[in-house]
């Protein structure tokens, strides 16, 4: 078995569901890709983006001594479905990645250990990265045959479907390259008609200004009020896209137990009554944590006013003149709301 075959073997022992190889030159499209994406206003308030265009827009400059990328992914698919949930309108509706362990820590702990046996085995350099430098993930995914960014934006594969984290190592070893995927998304627009906000202003774009997932993740403030009622009870997160796509018949199920911790979609009610040392007691250990108290319970807000129970008058009432002048904005717009006002 030569060296890349064990890579690949180690990795999928390491719980990974595929592995692939790139060159880091491999996406020359990438850069002017991401320059149109900023320059058209989609990336919202991720001025990290813009101010880091240089190296993600080209991942041979991020490294330059890399001959190598090892690009990887880790499935987290759902036990459920999770677009009956948002049927069930006093409850927080919190995306599937989030259910269990951050995936930052289980996805990098993999990579490094990957990484570590390659050293160990045949020598040279790596780092590895997870989401959290300024790393083209999906494009190099596509150019190593991992899948294809679909119109969602999103990788996607015939094998593991559209359920899956990315996770990369770079090395100054010499592998040779695998075959670019290639796009099977056809006629399909499944992704796109079925988004609330009509964030894609076209196939294989998307505008995060409208996205629910930035809006409840990284959009700081309030949100327009004109999208408000479009998230519906979406509080962290929006996996409409992702659960639609028909490729998902092919979905692997997760490795890691970890990720379906069983956050569920508890009632607002309950999440709108946590102060900042309840929200971090529940939340340590994932993800939604990082959004701190103060977003979430204004996610929490917009979604009690887009519930529809007037029970829940008295829950918001509570925030109106929350310390945290988002909160109290979001509180008095959902009381209006419920109240038939707004």
């Amino acid at each position: 078995m030569d060296l890349k075959q064990q890579v690949i073997t180690r990795a999928l022992e390491e719980g990974f569901v595929m592995a692939r190889v790139c060159r880091p030159d491999a996406v020359p499209q990438a850069a002017a890709r991401l320059e149109a994406f900023v320059q058209a206003g989609y990336h919202g308030q991720m001025g990290w983006m813009a101010e880091r265009m240089h190296w993600r827009g080209n991942p041979a400059a991020l490294w330059p001594e890399a001959r190598s990328v090892i690009m990887l992914a880790e499935s987290y698919a759902p036990e459920y479905d999770p677009l009956p949930l948002l049927r069930e309108r006093e409850r927080g509706v919190i995306s599937a990645y989030a259910q269990g362990r951050d995936y930052h820590d289980i996805v990098k702990k993999r990579l490094k250990r990957l990484g570590r046996w390659l050293i160990e085995t045949a020598g040279g350099e790596i780092k590895v990265f997870v989401d959290t430098a300024p790393v083209p993930e999906k494009a190099l995914g596509q150019a190593a045959g991992l899948g294809w960014q679909g119109k969602h934006t999103n990788l996607l594969s015939r094998e593991w479907g559209n359920w899956a984290f990315l996770g990369s190592v770079f090395t100054t070893l010499e592998f040779e390259p695998d075959a670019p995927e290639v796009g099977h998304c056809g006629s399909c627009t499944a992704c796109l008609d079925i988004c609330p906000t009509d964030a894609f202003p076209a196939p294989y774009q998307l505008d995060a200004r409208r996205c629910i997932s930035y809006l409840t993740i990284e959009h700081a403030g309030p949100v327009d009020e004109d999208l408000r009622a479009l998230m519906g009870n979406r509080i962290y997160g929006c996996d409409d896209c992702l659960a639609v796509c028909p490729w998902n018949k092919f979905a692997v199920a997760a490795s890691d137990l970890r990720y379906h911790g069983g956050v569920g979609a508890p009632p607002l009610a309950e999440l709108a009554a946590l102060d900042d040392a309840a929200f971090r007691a529940r939340f340590s250990g994932s993800p939604i944590k990082r959004i701190g108290r103060d977003r979430f319970v204004r996610n929490v807000l917009y979604a009690i006013g887009n519930s529809g129970v007037a029970a829940l008058v008295p829950v918001a009432q509570g925030f109106c003149e929350d310390a945290d002048a988002t909160v109290a904005d979001a509180a008095r717009w959902a009381v209006a709301r419920l109240k038939g006002t707004a």
